[in-house]
């Protein structure tokens, strides 16, 4: 690989470029939003994440910026928001990593393009390209500003709605799973030291995961409603009201959700694409080849895994072969295969009320990534 085109400036973007401009590759990347940093608000990175920051030279920017628990509460939905069970997390990433932070989503993007430019990837934002025609030695790029370049290789990385998966006539079914998230960013109260799950109540799942010393992001989980009409004053209102029905530390969070611009509400979505994630010389990593609801807490963490086993694979091989893309597979495929099942199987127990072995479900998908991707 001389040089690499990389689409899409997330969390599997990102890290994809950072290892190979350190292995000696030049690389370019682009992503057609403006500035990818101002976007989104919290963020949970399970150990297995931290591992792959740490492989990229973050972690210590990780560590100060974000904050680190090692354990998991279960609450009831009463009126003393009761403890009823506590976990001590499986350290995923070694011992030598906690096993959760939470921090703001910006933050770790800002983190990981500056990361990028020190490595000296080119960096291109508020673009796209508008063709893709590969031979056997490359890949030529139109750009949406009328320049060209020619590619080694090209890995898209953007996102569930991928435009790449899109040009190269894949047609995978995204799903709406059958849940909506409210996700609030609000100060930190002193009770939230770590993430704690509310199951029950009038919504299927409440929670919330500090970000920093004087922050956090708290969620409600809810039927998928069509909420775009409201306006932000509105959708505070809604966010609120589904969260009285949650207490404890729920009571001081609810006391300090006041701002509406700092309130969202999506879908959980889904989607797997067969094996293999390559056409040729483009290959799909992250979100846009597998994407599965947040109940897990592994969407960033399967998408850094996959930069990193690509951009290995890549610098220790002379040349594209089917070896390294059957290599990349077998790493890969199951392994995001079973999160995202795990993911959808905590959505259908909630969904059908059923009382399913949910410890025991995170504690066997712990265990497989404790052992490195």
């Amino acid at each position: 690989m001389r040089n690499v085109l990389v689409v899409g400036g997330g969390a599997a973007g990102a890290a994809a470029a950072i290892l190979l401009a350190e292995g000696g590759v030049s690389v370019e990347l682009i992503d057609i939003k403006p500035d990818v940093s101002a976007l989104g608000s919290g963020i949970t990175l399970q150990g297995n994440a931290l591992r792959v920051l740490r492989r990229l030279g973050v972690w210590e920017q990780v560590r100060e910026q974000g904050y680190a628990f090692d354990s998991l509460g279960l609450r009831a939905p009463d009126p003393a928001g009761t403890l009823i069970a506590e976990f001590d997390d499986l350290r995923t990433g070694g011992p030598d990593l906690p096993a959760t932070v939470g921090m703001y989503r910006p933050a770790l993007a800002r983190i990981m393009l500056d990361r990028a430019a020190a490595a000296g990837v080119k960096t291109r934002s508020g673009t796209t390209y508008t063709a893709l025609d590969q031979d056997d030695t490359g890949v030529a790029v139109t750009f949406a500003d009328g320049s060209a370049g020619r590619y080694d290789l090209v890995v898209g990385a953007d996102g569930i709605r991928s435009w790449t998966r899109r040009m190269l006539g894949i047609n995978l079914e995204t799903h709406s799973v059958g849940m909506g998230i409210w996700r609030a960013f609000t100060p930190r109260p002193a009770s939230v030291t770590r993430t704690d799950l509310y199951y029950g109540g009038p919504s299927y799942i409440a929670g919330y995961c500090p970000t920093g010393e004087d922050t956090l992001y708290a969620y409600v989980v809810e039927d998928a409603r069509d909420r775009s009409t409201l306006s932000p004053a509105e959708s505070l209102a809604v966010m609120r009201e589904l969260s009285q029905a949650y207490h404890g530390p729920w009571d001081d969070i609810r006391a300090v959700l006041t701002d509406p611009a700092r309130v969202n509400y999506t879908w959980f979505e889904s989607h797997l694409l067969d094996a293999p994630w390559h056409r040729g010389r483009v290959v799909l990593i992250g979100d846009a080849a597998h994407a599965c609801p947040p109940t897990l807490a592994q969407g960033a963490a399967q998408a850094l895994e996959d930069a990193s086993v690509l951009a290995e694979l890549l610098l220790a091989h002379d040349e594209l072969s089917d070896e390294l893309w059957e290599s990349f597979t077998t790493r890969r495929f199951e392994r995001a295969r079973t999160v995202v099942d795990g993911s959808l199987q905590l959505c259908r127990w909630l969904l059908d009320h059923e009382r399913g072995d949910v410890p025991g479900l995170m504690n066997r998908i712990s265990h497989l990534l404790m052992q490195e991707a």
